[in-house]
């Protein structure tokens, strides 16, 4: 009975160690839209978007399939971990507190984050003293979130939304005095959207590392390390043959 244990045991290992390493032939993409520019819906349904032709240029290096699922960010975690999906590329920045949970790529973007208020508004710098008793806009569990909290909510209220979208809509009726974005997507939203009607306010912002990270990743489970590094070597190389600027002079550039 001991030596069947041992041989059921000893099989189930080499099955999980199967499973481990296994080869992908698609790999299914968690992503929360809309978050222009970095993915969102065209008018007829189709996502787009920075990450989501980056990821299928790396998949096409790879030479796998990839489909995107679309995932609130609440649970877009919880969703890669309970195999909703086999990876997260949704604008995630990398920080040591997600690292607990999941493996990343090496980083794929950097971008500062900024503040957005109506042209009109008086706030020029943020601060305790400026943002006293104002509405601060931020996308919920995001790291602007994190930073607007400890920073500025014992003096502020902290409004929440689960998208960007509704976010502006709030702004464009004046419930909100200010919001908290990444730079791309507050300029895609705001600045290039509006003609006029709204301003950054301040500096731009991406210290201190304990919420700004060290960019954009790829979200593995920890398991899939083979899977993580076949992703790195693809982005090397649409970096070296000019794949990956041309789809940053196309979301980034050519907007300015």
């Amino acid at each position: 009975m001991k030596k069947l244990l041992t041989i059921s045991l000893l099989s189930a290992a080499v099955l999980a160690g199967t499973a481990q390493a296994r080869d992908y032939d698609t790999v299914r993409f968690g992503v929360d839209v809309p978050y222009e520019p970095m993915e969102y819906r065209l008018p007829n349904g189709d996502l787009t978007g920075f990450d989501i032709e980056l990821g299928n240029a790396l998949c096409d290096e790879i030479g796998i399939d990839c489909t995107w699922t679309v995932q609130g960010w609440d649970g877009i975690i919880p969703g890669l971990l309970a195999r909703k999906y086999d990876a997260i590329m949704s604008s995630m920045t990398i920080n040591d507190q997600r690292r607990k949970q999941v493996l990343f790529s090496d980083p794929y973007f950097t971008p500062p984050s900024a503040w957005f208020a109506p042209a009109d508004s008086q706030i020029t710098v943020p601060s305790k003293q400026t943002l006293e008793g104002k509405t601060i806009g931020v996308q919920r569990g995001t790291l602007q979130d994190n930073y607007a909290t400890d920073m500025f909510g014992d003096v502020a209220d902290i409004n929440r939304y689960s998208t960007a979208d509704d976010m502006v809509l709030d702004m464009d009726a004046g419930r909100l005095d200010i919001v908290f974005l990444d730079f791309p997507v507050g300029k895609s939203t705001l600045l290039d959207s509006n003609d006029g009607d709204y301003k950054i306010v301040g500096k731009m912002i991406s210290e201190p590392k304990k919420y700004f990270g060290d960019g954009f990743g790829i979200a593995f489970r920890k398991r899939d390390k083979e899977l993580a590094e076949k992703f790195d070597a693809a982005l090397d190389t649409l970096k070296e043959n000019g794949t990956y600027d041309k789809l940053y002079k196309k979301y980034f550039e050519t907007k300015q």
